[in-house]
């Protein structure tokens, strides 16, 4: 018997991809396309409940799935490790709930992410440069969030990163004290650069998304994974097994 899912936020990008890669599984089956103006209660037609909406709106499409039972996958940004930390806090009392939060399908983006959380203890000049379509309507990206909060945690008690002229906008906004600087343009998928500077070198982690199709892997993972979820479970690299590729 297929697994049913719910799909909220069905009418965008990622929303259109995550419909057709669970229409093609015949492990699942799509119940239930949530657009902004369908009432939640459709999603509870399904067992599991993916969520790509907007930032503004994840919070309480995560909270409402989970009150009633549902395993939520979210690919939508806006979750900070505050804002996660709190997640975990709520689902404390309930042990058979699980969430699922991934900031980017990629398997190239995670990589590249895990990549300069190694390199972020041996640099104290770090920044990141990242780009999305016009259309993306929320920055810094949740992806380079993730990557920021990271490499902070990687640094541990080696302190904030050296980034001067904070107080001027042109220089970017902080997360975890390193300045992020986003840029929403036509003809973009995805990019990100995360640039370590040293004496006398520079060193620039880059990944580059060509096309929507680069996220399919993931998405299949994710899914795979949600069923026997419990608790919150942050990144892609969560369900992966990277070996010895450690910060």
């Amino acid at each position: 018997m297929a697994v049913t899912v719910a799909v909220v936020g069905a009418n965008g990008r990622m929303g259109t991809l995550v419909s057709r890669i669970v229409e093609e599984d015949p492990e699942l089956e799509l119940v239930a396309s949530l657009g902004s103006s369908s009432p939640w209660e459709e999603m509870l037609a399904a067992d599991l409940v993916v969520d790509v909406t907007q930032p503004g709106v994840t919070g309480d499409v995560v909270r409402f799935a989970v009150e009633h039972g549902r395993k939520v996958l979210v690919g939508t940004s806006g979750w900070s490790a505050e804002r996660i930390d709190e997640l975990r806090g709520s689902l404390a009392a309930s042990p058979e709930a699980g969430v699922i939060i991934i900031p980017n399908f990629s398997l190239g983006s995670v990589l590249a992410t895990r990549l300069s959380s190694v390199a972020a203890r041996f640099y104290d000049s770090i920044e990141i440069i990242e780009a999305h379509h016009a259309g993306k309507v929320d920055s810094p990206s949740g992806t380079a969030v993730r990557t920021a909060e990271l490499m902070a945690e990687a640094r541990g008690a080696l302190g904030p990163v050296a980034a001067p002229h904070v107080d001027q906008l042109a220089r970017g906004q902080q997360v975890a004290g390193i300045p992020v600087h986003s840029l929403r343009l036509q003809g973009v998928v995805a990019r990100q650069e995360v640039v370590f500077g040293g004496t006398g070198e520079l060193l620039s982690v880059v990944h580059d998304t060509i096309s929507p199709a680069a996220y399919e892997k993931g998405i299949r993972l994710a899914l795979a994974a949600l069923p026997a979820a419990h608790g919150v479970t942050v990144g892609l690299e969560s369900l992966l097994d990277l070996g010895s590729l450690t910060s």
